[in-house]
């Protein structure tokens, strides 16, 4: 995968502290970034995708000293999955501790994953704080891919990484560790039934009863 150039992700970084969206790319699509922090980021960030509360928003993070900034717990199933899978196209729900912002929390859980995207892990690196990974697309059209989709579908409302296109394809999986169980929420770039035979002893899969929308995660 393409690297952008460290003068990109030095100006990047600076957008982030100054409350912006930055928009850069994963091992899926491009998403959109904001200090996961900040509640006003969130705010402009819900707003330029015109996207509701409905969904929870997903975070980067890139160490597991600021997973644990954000996760009540790490259960030891999450933890198997972590040492297979991060960095990479997997999501892990996960408890998330009381003090987190609002849009970030859904049902007590938080949705979170580090990138094996090389511009993505050198972004949250560098900015030191986990940054939110909503796809970068206007609600309800499909998923950028290209910096030129970006800017063209925000038209120079967001600043964005420039890193040449990447895969495309599934978004990532997500699944949830909650009590002991694990529960897939959406089937994407790895397979569900991988994920399962890593967790060794955990339970099967339980298909999600979708009485909410999963995360908005890539």
């Amino acid at each position: 995968m393409a690297h952008a150039f460290p003068e990109e992700i030095v100006f990047a970084v600076e957008a982030l502290r100054r409350g912006e969206v930055v928009a850069y790319p994963t091992e899926t699509f491009y998403g959109l970034g904001v200090n996961a922090l900040d509640e006003l980021a969130l705010a402009r960030l819900r707003l330029l995708k015109g996207r509701g509360a409905d969904k929870a928003i997903s975070i980067l993070v890139s160490n597991a000293s600021m997973l644990e900034r954000v996760c009540a717990e790490i259960p030891p199933l999450a933890r198997r999955l972590i040492a297979k899978h991060w960095p990479g196209a997997l999501t892990l729900v996960l408890p998330a501790r009381a003090d987190l912002p609002q849009p970030l929390v859904q049902d007590g859980c938080v949705a979170v994953r580090i990138s094996s995207h090389p511009t993505a892990q050198a972004l949250v690196t560098a900015f030191g704080a986990p940054v939110t990974t909503t796809s970068a697309n206007l609600a309800g059209q499909p998923p950028a891919s290209t910096p030129e989709m970006v800017e063209e579908a925000f038209e120079g409302r967001c600043r964005v990484i420039h890193a040449g296109a990447t895969p495309g394809g599934a978004a990532s999986t997500i699944v949830r560790i909650r009590d002991g169980n694990l529960e897939v929420l959406r089937r994407g770039a790895i397979d569900p039934h991988a994920v399962v035979a890593d967790a060794a002893d955990s339970p099967p899969p339980r298909e999600p009863s979708r009485p909410r929308e999963p995360p908005d995660d890539r």
